[in-house]
């Protein structure tokens, strides 16, 4: 399961109208080591003025890794998390997370091109 979701907010669902604060607070809750990264990420960008900042260490559990990947995977969930940062994400692995600043669409593209998806594969990570 993606979410641990409260009754209320299944209630929402069932009416077609779920509540944006309250589903980020949802992601929040049922993914904190991926939300965890993601803050990090949105505070470093924020703190410079590079056009991404980028997770490059592995998550510490089975648990995390699925976290992340949850997160990364669901277009809901990301576009919640994008809206909510004002930030674009990106993932290339289990671990090599981004955000991006919404007018980086140079850098984006060249984060999610193939060659920057082959140069970033390491044997460590066969079985991530």
């Amino acid at each position: 399961m993606s979410l641990t979701v409260p009754a209320e907010l299944i209630d929402q669902a069932r009416d077609g109208k779920v509540d944006q604060a309250a589903f980020v607070d949802c992601i929040r809750t049922s993914l904190p080591y991926a939300w965890g990264v993601v803050v990090r990420l949105v505070d470093e960008l924020q703190s410079g003025n590079a056009e991404f900042a980028d997770n490059q260490l592995s998550p510490p559990d089975q648990a995390s890794y699925g976290q992340l990947f949850r997160m990364m995977a669901s277009d809901a969930i990301r576009r919640a998390v994008e809206q909510h940062f004002g930030v674009r994400l990106a993932f290339q692995n289990c671990c090599r997370a981004a955000v991006f600043r919404p007018d980086a669409h140079g850098a984006l593209a060249d984060f999610t091109t193939p060659e920057a998806q082959i140069l970033n594969q390491r044997p460590e990570l066969i079985d991530c």
